[in-house]
């Protein structure tokens, strides 16, 4: 007779206190705690270039890039995520008495890896949608140029564009700022998917 195990349920606060002290980060799924994988070094180089590149272009623009070590809040699915990057215009605002999670990003990059570039296309993306200030997506390929971006217009339409070559150039309308595939993929060697094991 096979015995089935209920699987352990926690509350956002039972989760935060364990991520204060954990070794590894994980994400918070609606009473499910989900740890996060590793990445490959081009998928550090990608993250590292587009910081870097934001941290410079936003200075006195009153917006902030941050990276994946800060935890981003989605009140309305309970969930916690920890985004490649993500960019806050104004101030951040905190969930009530924490300094490690946010729930204010204007702008969100995930860098896409095999493993969970389907959950970031989709089930990630309508999640975080439901942020009021989220108004503009970046998917970015690790494996080859390709960076997909979703802008949310007046009209709380989205509207998708796809950059594939080096020299194209992606503007960021909720900031302002542009920059090119170059700046991106700088220092990044290709590998097949098939070679990667991200």
């Amino acid at each position: 007779m096979l015995v089935q195990t209920r699987q352990q349920t926690y509350t956002p606060q039972e989760y935060r206190l364990l991520e204060e002290t954990a070794e590894f980060r994980s994400e918070y799924h609606d009473g499910e705690i989900v740890p996060m994988t590793g990445g490959t070094i081009n998928h550090n180089r990608i993250i590292g270039n587009i910081y870097a590149y934001l941290k410079s272009a936003l200075r006195g623009k009153n917006a902030e890039p941050f990276m994946s070590d800060l935890r981003l809040w989605i009140p309305q699915y309970s969930r916690g995520t920890y985004p490649d990057i993500m960019v806050i215009s104004g101030n951040p605002i905190f969930t009530e008495g924490r300094v490690d999670e946010v729930f204010n990003p204007v702008l969100i990059v995930e860098v896409l890896s095999k493993s969970t570039q389907e959950f970031d296309r989709n089930e990630k993306f309508r999640l975080y949608r439901s942020l009021p200030d989220f108004c503009e997506y970046l998917l970015v390929d690790q494996y080859h140029f390709l960076v997909q971006q979703y802008i949310k217009t007046d009209s709380r339409q989205w509207l998708f564009q796809e950059f594939e070559t080096e020299t194209d150039s992606i503007s960021l309308t909720s900031l302002g700022v542009e920059f090119s595939l170059v700046d991106i993929y700088e220092g990044v060697q290709f590998v097949s998917v098939t070679e990667s094991q991200a």
